[in-house]
């Protein structure tokens, strides 16, 4: 009897299988749902990107032909790799720099970047002291450990005077190419979404925007200084915006996905959630 409760047991999830689809073919494939709107299955980081893209589910994109299923993702190593597995048709969490060092060490997948949407301004934080200036001497500062974020920090610290980063270090620079320190300060990276727990235990942390967002920083701790973002290569740099698998970059739903996250709705709406913390680049073609 066990046997063939079993077996049919084994027939009722092969059928439901094979209704369903497996989760990277359904992804790879996309699909229409009863209401005729194509579906796209989207990672996201939680703040901001999911409440953004939550915002054109809500209020976009039926009316545009599409259904957003929004994936949440609280950190960074997992977006990429879903994606090229099949499991995601899009991601929206990362700036170039960032897809280029992981593309380095995936060459096997072709990810490409589509369309800038946001940036987010790197802040350093402190809940134990309330300016650069009041850093004592040998203080320790989180910093994330990613390659590209870990030079946007270590950019910050030198905009403070903090510290010096010896100007052959190139786009992507790390602790080793501090070449001045005057105040001894131990510089310790850390996972990025890690950095808003560790301001408990260190004298400051360079945090990325969402992550602040995310721990509401502006409200917790003191804003200590804010990353330069007056380079003419910035928003080139650390513009977030959506990434596809190469063969889908022409795809018209991927297409009209980008339109409406540059759009002036959502334009206004980021400007309006988060007041400078994050704000709109719009479109670059």
């Amino acid at each position: 009897m066990r046997k063939a409760f079993a077996a049919l047991g084994a027939v009722a999830l092969a059928a439901t299988l094979a209704a369903c689809g497996a989760p990277s073919e359904t992804a790879r494939n996309g699909g229409a749902d009863q209401e005729g709107l194509t579906t796209l299955r989207v990672g996201v980081n939680p703040v901001p990107h999911g409440e953004i893209l939550r915002y054109v589910q809500e209020n976009l994109a039926a009316d545009a032909g599409l259904n957003l299923e929004i994936v949440e993702i609280a950190d960074y190593n997992q977006p990429n790799q879903q994606l090229a597995q099949g499991e995601l048709n899009a991601n929206y969490f990362q700036h170039r720099t960032f897809l280029e060092e992981w593309q380095k060490a995936n060459p096997g997948d072709e990810l490409v970047y589509v369309s800038d949407v946001h940036v987010e301004r790197l802040g350093l934080y402190s809940r134990k002291h309330e300016s650069s200036a009041d850093l004592p001497e040998g203080a320790e500062i989180a910093v994330p450990n990613d390659a590209a974020n870990l030079d946007r920090a270590l950019r910050t610290l030198e905009a403070e005077g903090l510290i010096t980063v010896d100007p052959e270090a190139g786009a992507l620079a790390t602790e080793s190419d501090i070449t001045d320190n005057p105040r001894g300060i131990t510089v310790t990276p850390l996972e990025a979404a890690q950095l808003p727990r560790s301001l408990d235990d260190v004298d400051a942390a360079v945090v990325n925007g969402n992550y602040a967002i995310e721990a509401n920083l502006t409200e917790t701790a003191n804003e200590l200084a804010w990353e330069p973002s007056d380079s003419p290569d910035y928003i080139e740099k650390y513009a977030n915006g959506l990434v596809v698998r190469a063969e889908d970059v022409d795809d018209p739903a991927i297409r009209t996905l980008s339109e409406l996250l540059r759009s002036d709705e959502v334009r206004e709406y980021i400007e309006q959630t988060w007041q400078g913390v994050v704000y709109p680049v719009g479109d670059r073609e």
